[in-house]
């Protein structure tokens, strides 16, 4: 079924109560966490493209299907691995899109030193062609805090359709920056971010990209996005929001919630790894419904669901 053009702001959804969808456990690889998938839709089944690790937290890509995207089944082996010294302690944190028979994915690259946004891609989401960092020298946190090396940059999110050519992709984490691409393999970015964080909001201390963008009944591009807030306590607190862009001005939000529309209020979504923890990366239409899938905690999977009603 084709995904139908959506209305802003996008939902409400709910988050389900047979959440947890996908627990840490099945395989020694993945036996301590999941979470923070990216998903769509391959042969009439939902994909999720998760992250997921064992007590060393060096992070692999697993797969996991299900026909009503409730119930997943997950593949013995994991689909990519840290292969490259870029990424030696982990693949983390996938976004992928389908454009013309190949799916396209970004990732994080983790060394324990810089995050580097990564690119891979495949035919079959089982093997994948690694292409690499995409943003060598890049910072999508300068200006808001220091990181620990000198490069960083997460969360790539491609639009799958062309805009007058050209593809347009949003990343960072920190601040959310546009980037462009005339073939989806090269792309430049520009240095000025699209998104930054607001003090005194819940998008306070940081923000970073959700799932991938898709586009609005006006014609807008709809960019659900996390964001962070610092507790006194050390702590953070993830909720989800929205943004709407102009895609002839890609580099201006023209509206943006003032409220979140995910939020921590479970207690798989409040006590994890990393606690109090709603991070959104994957969204589907399937069978009339749209599914939001969401790290839990970087602990377990959630999904949040929206049917719209038919007019």
């Amino acid at each position: 079924m084709t995904a139908p053009l959506v209305d802003y702001p996008f939902g409400p959804f709910a988050p389900r109560p047979e959440n947890p969808v996908l627990r840490p456990g099945r395989h020694d690889w993945e036996s301590a966490n999941v979470y923070n998938p990216a998903a769509i839709v391959a042969d009439g089944r939902i994909a999720l493209v998760y992250r997921a690790h064992a007590d060393d937290i060096v992070s692999n890509l697993g797969l996991a299907w299900s026909d009503d995207g409730i119930t997943f089944s997950t593949e013995p082996d994991p689909v990519m691995v840290p292969s490259e010294d870029y990424e030696r302690y982990g693949c983390e944190d996938p976004r992928v899109v389908f454009v013309d028979g190949t799916y396209y994915l970004t990732y994080t690259g983790w060394d324990r030193h810089s995050a580097r946004l990564c690119l891979a891609t495949s035919t079959d989401l089982r093997r994948w062609d690694k292409h690499g960092p995409m943003f060598p020298g890049i910072n999508t946190f300068a200006g808001v805090r220091e990181t620990p090396g000198p490069e960083w940059s997460k969360g790539g999110v491609i639009l799958p359709e062309p805009i007058d050519g050209r593809y347009l992709m949003w990343f960072g984490e920190g601040n959310i920056h546009l980037a462009t691409s005339d073939d989806l393999l090269h792309w430049k970015a520009d240095p000025t971010p699209v998104l930054r964080p607001e003090p005194g909001t819940f998008m306070g201390d940081l923000v970073e990209t959700g799932p991938q963008p898709i586009r609005t009944r006006t014609g807008h591009v709809l960019l659900m996005h996390n964001s962070a807030v610092i507790q006194p306590d050390g702590g953070v607190y993830y909720a989800c929001g929205q943004v709407l862009i102009d895609p002839r001005r890609p580099d201006v939000v023209v509206a943006k919630l003032t409220e979140p529309w995910l939020e921590p209020s479970t207690y798989e979504d409040q006590h994890g790894l990393v606690s109090n923890v709603t991070f959104v990366e994957g969204l589907v239409f399937h069978r009339g419904t749209w599914f939001a899938y969401y790290g839990q905690s970087d602990t377990t999977i959630g999904v949040a669901t929206y049917t719209p009603e038919e007019s």
